[in-house]
C-alpha cells in the first residue's frame, strides 16, 4: 500500500513538471525565445550549493544564445530564508513570476523570482489570481535556486502565519468541534471546522453502520458535530470522526 501511495503521487509529480515543462516551452515562444524546447522532465529543480553546473555549462545547457554573469552572480549571493520583495509580472498555471527589486532582468522569463502554487498560500484557493494580480507587490521568503530555469524560488506563504500550526497548537486528540462539510469524496468527507482548517471524515468514521458512499448519511453544506482523532502537524493534516461523537448511530 505505502508503495501504491508513493508511485501515485510520484506520478503525479511528474505530470506536474511535465506541464511546467510545456507552459514555459510556450512562454519562450511568445517572448520570441528559440528556446522552446521541453527540459528532461528527470532533472534535479535545485542543486547544493557547491555542486551547481559551472556558468559557462549551464549557459550551454540552455543553447548558449544568452549570457548573464550578471543573474547568475545574483542568484548565487541569496541565502535561504532572506526575504525579497518584488512585483508579480505574470501568472501562469504553474505559478506566478516576480520581478525582483534587487535582482536583474531575467533574459527569458518575466521575472528572475518564481512562486509555485502550493508556495502562494496556506489556505485553499482555486487559482493563483484569487491570491495575488499582476503588477501587487509581494515579499516572499527565499527558497532555492533553480539551476535549471535561473530563477529564485519563493514562498510567499512562508511569510504568513501558518493557520494550521495556530489551530494544530491550540486543539486537543479527542476534542469536540463544529463544522460544516465541504466536500464529498468516494473515501469520506471533507469538514471545515476553522477558518481555513478542513479535516477528514473517513468513510468509516461517518457512521457506526457501513455505508457504501457518503453522500448515504451526510451533503455539502450540512453542520455535523466531529471528534478530533488526529492530527499531523508535518503533513498538515486533520483526522475526525463523526460516529464517535454519536454512539447513537449504531
Amino acid at each position: 500500500m505505502a508503495y501504491l501511495r508513493w508511485r501515485n503521487a510520484n506520478a503525479r509529480h511528474r505530470d506536474v513538471l511535465a506541464a511546467e515543462g510545456r507552459e514555459r516551452a510556450r512562454i519562450r515562444c511568445e517572448r520570441g525565445h528559440p528556446l522552446g524546447q521541453t527540459p528532461p522532465q528527470s532533472r534535479s529543480v535545485t542543486t547544493p550549493p557547491g555542486q551547481r553546473d559551472a556558468p559557462h555549462e549551464r549557459l550551454l545547457s540552455m543553447g548558449g544564445s544568452f549570457e548573464s554573469p550578471e543573474l547568475w552572480a545574483f542568484l548565487e549571493s541569496l541565502h535561504c530564508g532572506e526575504i525579497l520583495s518584488g512585483t508579480v509580472t505574470a501568472i501562469e498555471p504553474f505559478g506566478v513570476f516576480v520581478a525582483l527589486d534587487d535582482g536583474p532582468d531575467h533574459p527569458v522569463f518575466p521575472g528572475v523570482g518564481f512562486i509555485t502554487i502550493p508556495e502562494l498560500s496556506w489556505r485553499h484557493f482555486d487559482a493563483a489570481s484569487d491570491v495575488v494580480q499582476v503588477g501587487q507587490r509581494v515579499s516572499c521568503e527565499f527558497l532555492q535556486f533553480d539551476t535549471w530555469n535561473m530563477e529564485a524560488r519563493l514562498s510567499l506563504r512562508a511569510t504568513l502565519p501558518d493557520p494550521f500550526k495556530e489551530f494544530a497548537d491550540g486543539t486537543a486528540v479527542g476534542q469536540t468541534l463544529h463544522g460544516q462539510v465541504t466536500k464529498l469524496v468516494p473515501f469520506g468527507v471533507f469538514v471545515q471546522v476553522a477558518d481555513g482548517i478542513e479535516g477528514l471524515v473517513h468513510l468509516r468514521e461517518l457512521t457506526w453502520t457501513p455505508v457504501e458512499a457518503p453522500s448515504d448519511v451526510v451533503q455539502v453544506g450540512d453542520e455535523v458535530t466531529v471528534i478530533v482523532t488526529e492530527i499531523d502537524r508535518e503533513r498538515r493534516r486533520l483526522a475526525l470522526s463523526r460516529r464517535q461523537d454519536s454512539p447513537d448511530l449504531r
